[in-house]
């Protein structure tokens, strides 16, 4: 029954991107797909992220992150930032650091950098809503990872409850 209810959940569409967040001298960097935008004026989005993501408290510290959104063709970097935390995924990757710290993927299809302006309880995550105040689209050209693309990797089946009801 799991594996029917994350079929259902894989037909809602929604991209895979690379979340960025920074503090001093500590840059971490993940794979979501719970990603939206919520506003034109101001531009906003929104983020899902787990309280308990080594990266939920760095946000709370520093209540900035990146949005980097990832093409059909990256699935590599999608895997590669999946990992745990424990991992120094930034170490290999081309990326960099913009003005305040936050790491941007240089070969990412676009990126958003973001301010967080308000977080929500959502359940087992947290609702972010950021502020858009900078970004770049760097491949007009190439289309964006769909999360159904990804397979089992986040391994979300076994998140699921048993039943809907």
């Amino acid at each position: 029954m799991k594996e029917q209810i994350a079929r259902l959940f894989q037909t809602l569409s929604h991209g895979v991107y690379v979340i960025g967040v920074g503090q001093d001298d500590r840059c971490n960097a993940f794979t979501a797909a719970w990603v939206m935008q919520v506003s034109f004026k101001p531009c906003l989005l929104a983020l899902s992220i787990n309280p308990k993501h080594s990266s939920y408290q760095i946000i709370q510290n520093k209540p900035f992150f990146s949005v980097n959104v990832l093409s059909q063709k990256q699935l590599h970097l999608a895997t590669h930032f999946a990992k745990p935390a424990s991992a120094n995924k930034l170490t290999a990757e081309n990326w960099r650091c913009n003005s305040i710290g936050v790491p941007l993927i240089k070969d990412a299809l676009a990126c958003f950098e973001c301010e967080v302006l308000a977080d929500y309880d959502a359940g087992d995550h947290r609702l972010l809503i950021g502020r858009v105040f900078a970004g770049e689209l760097m491949d007009e050209q190439d289309v964006p990872m769909a999360y159904r693309d990804t397979g089992a990797l986040d391994g979300a089946v076994d998140l699921f409850p048993n039943s809907l009801q």
